[in-house]
């Protein structure tokens, strides 16, 4: 209520010091708003979809995936021969190359390769002033590496002498004929 008992006023006016600007009407017919969507859908003609690709289809263009001659040289193998003969002389030559590429690595090879990397490591750190902190650790496992090439090498000097001995004669009995 106000001072005088009266209600308050429905509209007020502004306090500042602009002209009010009147308000525009909640409808114009003549302002067309582009971004609004009509309720109901724009159909093509059957004549534009039609110009259009999308009733199109590309043509199917066969590729060969396999050789033709390869293909033709097995089945003459297959009908002269009764099987095919080129594939399994393949196959035997590609585990043949297999076997003699891979040889088997000796393990006293190795270990003489780990002891030499780990001695370039060694000084590797100490050049870098880092020696003290691995120092004992590189050590230990030349120590341990040089105790398992022992033990190969002692195996192998036991393989050799049993060798040896089969091969030679008893050199204790003497033979009467000789």
């Amino acid at each position: 209520c106000s001072p005088g008992g009266d209600t308050l006023p429905l509209q007020c006016h502004p306090t500042s010091s602009k002209e009010p600007v009147p308000a525009a009407p909640a409808f114009s017919p003549a302002v067309h708003k582009p971004s609004r969507l009509s309720a109901k859908p724009h159909l093509r003609p059957a004549k534009v979809c039609q110009a259009g690709d999308a009733y199109t289809r590309e043509k199917f263009r066969p590729q060969a995936r396999r050789d033709l001659e390869k293909e033709k040289q097995r089945l003459q193998n297959i009908l002269a021969m009764g099987k095919d003969v080129v594939e399994h002389k393949v196959k035997q030559t590609l585990v043949q190359t297999k076997v003699e590429e891979i040889p088997e690595p000796d393990r006293f090879e190795e270990l003489v390769n780990e002891v030499q990397e780990r001695r370039e490591f060694l000084a590797e750190m100490e050049a870098l002033g880092q020696g003290k902190k691995y120092r004992s650790i590189i050590l230990t496992e030349i120590s341990q590496k040089m105790h398992e090439m022992e033990i190969i090498d002692k195996k192998r000097s036991e393989e050799m002498r049993e060798i040896m001995t089969k091969d030679l004669p008893s050199g204790n009995k003497s033979d009467p004929h000789d």
